[in-house]
């Protein structure tokens, strides 16, 4: 066989081999991509995403976008081609596989974390737009989640509103740790609670659960730190004077609070929040209204553009990275409270946005 020919026959088995080793050796990283925008005024699935019942509720028009990033699973394992195809990809970001998922999380934990999560940002979502509204809302200190094998296991539940330790009123989560906590290990404790379901009926009606209560017995055992404990969290539930249901599957994480509370803002109030445009943005929300940074900002963005958004709504955090490569006719506007963001949505509707803060120059508009 001449030279040239071995030569060339060599280096093709050799490319072969490495393009071979590339697709079979798996490498530690994840993968972060564009994800699906969905309007919080409209629907989703066929049904309403903000769903009001018990309270007036007022046409809207335009968007209030939520956006979403998609990324590979904690079961997948990315293989060579695949990560340097993504580092080459202009809106995909190749991250270590730890940033996304812990060591050791499984499909099933990283499913259930990011699904409390979203619960919980649906929650502050709705507290933080009662705030906005000044419609009063009632809190009640609950049991947050029970430690299984743990003296309160099967006798207490996520969900029973408690009412009282050993007869003194509880007026707040952190009373129940304090009280409980009084004991020696090995004592019992006695808790006055109404049962979830009793309590799940009341709040369905917009109202507190009344009534004397259940009492139930639980005996403490010793912490490594040596308090006395029942293996239970307390936790702060809100009953609202109306039913907000959000109805969107498969969506987890905590940013899109919010878009949530402000489409809830938009349904609840006769003035047209967006004016008719397409608004979109991201944000965790506390109960106070505070908006917080989120991962995947620079995804989130262009997700938005592709869709159609004219402007978004930029926790202030995420403001830098926003503004390094924002999509040709997309405004970014900085907001840290919700009350920034309704401040911004009056400016739109007016079509005077020249005023509000943006995240530098590389805004267009």
């Amino acid at each position: 066989m001449p030279r040239r020919t071995a030569t060339l026959l060599a280096s093709t088995l050799m490319l072969i081999a490495l393009l071979c080793a590339g697709v079979l050796i798996p490498v530690p990283y994840s993968e972060m991509s564009p994800g699906p925008t969905v309007n919080t005024l409209g629907d989703h699935g066929g049904e309403p995403v903000l769903q009001i019942t018990g309270h007036k509720t007022y046409p809207t028009s335009g968007h209030l976008n939520m956006t979403t990033v998609r990324v590979t699973g904690p079961d997948y394992r990315m293989n060579l081609v695949e990560a340097v195809y993504g580092w080459l990809a202009h809106d995909n970001t190749v991250v270590p596989h730890r940033t996304l998922y812990p060591e050791g999380q499984t499909s099933e934990q990283a499913d259930q974390e990011n699904a409390e999560e979203f619960s919980q940002s649906q929650e502050s979502a709705k507290v933080a737009a009662m705030k906005e509204l000044k419609i009063p809302v009632a809190t009640q200190t609950v049991v947050a989640s029970v430690m299984k094998d743990k003296p309160a296991d099967g006798k207490l539940h996520a969900g029973d509103v408690i009412k009282a330790v050993d007869g003194t009123a509880v007026k707040g989560r952190d009373d129940v740790a304090k009280l409980v906590t009084k004991h020696k290990p090995g004592q019992k404790v006695r808790f006055t609670v109404i049962p979830v379901k009793e309590a799940a009926a009341a709040e369905k009606k917009g109202k507190r659960p009344e009534g004397p209560g259940k009492e139930i017995t639980v005996p403490t055992e010793k912490a490594q730190d040596g308090r006395a404990i029942v293996g239970i969290q307390a936790g702060t539930d809100h009953v609202f004077p109306f039913t907000i249901d959000i109805k969107l599957a498969d969506i987890g994480g905590p940013s899109a609070g919010l878009m949530f509370a402000l489409g809830i803002v938009d349904k609840l109030t006769p003035d047209d929040l967006t004016g008719g445009r397409f608004v979109a943005g991201t944000g965790t929300i506390d109960d106070q209204g505070k908006v917080g940074p989120i991962g995947g900002i620079a995804m989130k963005i262009v997700a938005a553009r592709a869709k159609g958004a004219e402007y978004f709504l930029t926790p202030k955090d995420n403001c830098a990275t926003a503004a390094k490569d924002t999509p040709e006719g997309l405004q970014l506007i900085k907001v840290e409270t919700i009350d920034d963001a309704m401040k911004a949505l009056a400016q739109i509707r007016k079509g005077d946005t020249s005023g509000l803060p943006g995240c530098g120059s590389a805004n267009r508009s």
